[in-house]
């Protein structure tokens, strides 16, 4: 499996300046170079049966979108099923064994999955807890799980927190929420702390299609622990690290100490794909035509370093040099901030403070139409009326579908990426 790294910045800074940013872009070939994968894999599905699954045919849909995901689960790929309502139920196989995946036990799966019925309350602590003891019999596996829910959790304050503190890095987990009863915040809290994705499924019937692209995009996965190490010289610190695309996700407080002057950032599994970084540099200020090393990323697994790239930090006092923002760099802090003033926008609107909506909003529509992030774009026409996108001229709308504005909470973080030839 080979990766290449690649950073996107302008290197010359201002007399004074401190700060160094650049885009670093990972590439991934996917696999032994015939696409299969160098280790193992262990897939856990998660589905909550509590009581309120019942209602508009949730659990129905909830049995076909299971049935339908394990179909998909390669063979020879370890799996199980959890039942998860007031505590967590090992639906098949037996507690504590995983399945090797073939055409028989996908069978055994599919008859289990039909016994399936909802009672009980939400407990998603102890669902990923059980999902994390369940793993732990596959070190050095490729380990990905789905959670689905329809409601809040009910465990006690906290018990969730310490839980994800105690299992986060130990395997990927998707969230989706199904209706329109559960909180975003809540699934965003378990995606962020396990490197996943959480989305909303509106209706119960879209069920299917996103089980089954959620397995096949965890079957395409073929190293299962990639890190970005990133080194900096005496005297220089990282600000942050940050994935910019495909979503927003910040890595700072994820970072594991790596000698004196290195971390390492977890970039979870990976197959044949490409994603990029933000990294931000603290460095000292030098004099006219000075130049340092700011930092140098790897793409590492273990001891072996597979792409380095460098960092450079140049200061000139010829302003046409040190003003020119790089676009990549300029480009992906626009999406970050897009993520962010759309969140705080829903929360002005929920918390009835109409103008600072208004105006969070309003930059939102701005962002999205000048980054051409036009899925997002759509998105926010659902929730304001967007007047003129290029000024951020919009006014909110009266009635919004529920649905309509945890999309666009659940979808704020999705970027799109610069274009490199323009």
């Amino acid at each position: 499996m080979s990766y290449s790294a690649e950073a996107f910045q302008n290197e010359y800074l201002a007399m004074g300046a401190s700060e160094v940013n650049a885009i670093v872009t990972v590439t991934s070939s996917g696999g032994d170079g015939g696409g299969r994968r160098a280790v193992g894999a262990t897939e856990v599905i998660i589905v909550d049966a509590s009581g309120s699954m019942q209602a508009e045919g949730r659990m129905l849909a909830a049995r076909q979108a299971a049935k339908a995901a394990v179909n998909c689960i390669d063979d020879g790929v370890r799996f199980a099923i959890i039942a998860g309502v007031s505590t967590a139920q090992q639906l098949f196989p037996d507690p504590g064994q995983l399945a090797v995946s073939s055409p028989q036990t996908r069978a055994d799966a599919i008859r289990a999955i039909d016994r399936l019925q909802a009672s009980g309350g939400t407990a998603m602590g102890a669902w990923l807890l059980l999902a994390a003891q369940l793993f732990e019999q596959r070190p050095g596996d490729i380990k990905h799980a789905i959670l689905l829910t329809d409601g809040d959790n009910g465990e006690r304050y906290g018990y969730l927190e310490g839980i994800l503190e105690q299992i986060a890095g130990k395997f990927i987990c998707d969230c989706r929420g199904v209706g329109t009863n559960w909180k975003v915040s809540e699934l965003r809290k378990i995606a962020t702390a396990m490197l996943g994705t959480v989305d909303i499924v509106a209706r119960p019937e879209g069920l299917t299609a996103s089980f089954e692209q959620m397995i096949t995009g965890a079957m395409g996965k073929t190293a299962a622990d990639v890190q970005l190490k990133v080194w900096t010289p005496v005297n220089a610190t990282v600000r942050f690290v940050k994935q910019v695309e495909p979503q927003v996700m910040d890595l700072t407080g994820k970072r594991v100490q790596d000698g004196p002057r290195a971390g390492r950032y977890p970039l979870g599994s990976w197959g044949q794909e490409s994603r990029d970084y933000h990294v931000c540099i603290d460095v000292p200020a030098g004099s006219s035509g000075d130049e340092m090393l700011a930092a140098r990323i790897s793409v590492v697994e273990d001891d072996t370093v597979h792409a380095q790239s460098l960092v450079r930090a140049v200061w000139t006092e010829d302003t046409a040099l040190s003003t020119r923002i790089n676009r990549q760099v300029a480009h992906y802090t626009g999406q970050a901030e897009l993520a962010e003033v759309i969140q705080e926008g829903i929360v002005a609107r929920d918390a009835g403070d109409e103008r600072t909506a208004t105006i969070k909003f309003g930059r939102a529509a701005q962002l999205a139409h000048e980054s051409g992030n036009t899925a997002t774009e759509d998105l926010l026409a659902k929730v304001v009326e967007i007047e003129d996108a290029a000024t951020g001229t919009v006014r909110l709308r009266r009635k919004v579908n529920v649905a309509d504005e945890m999309a666009l909470d659940t979808q704020s973080t999705k970027t799109v990426r610069v274009g490199r030839s323009q």
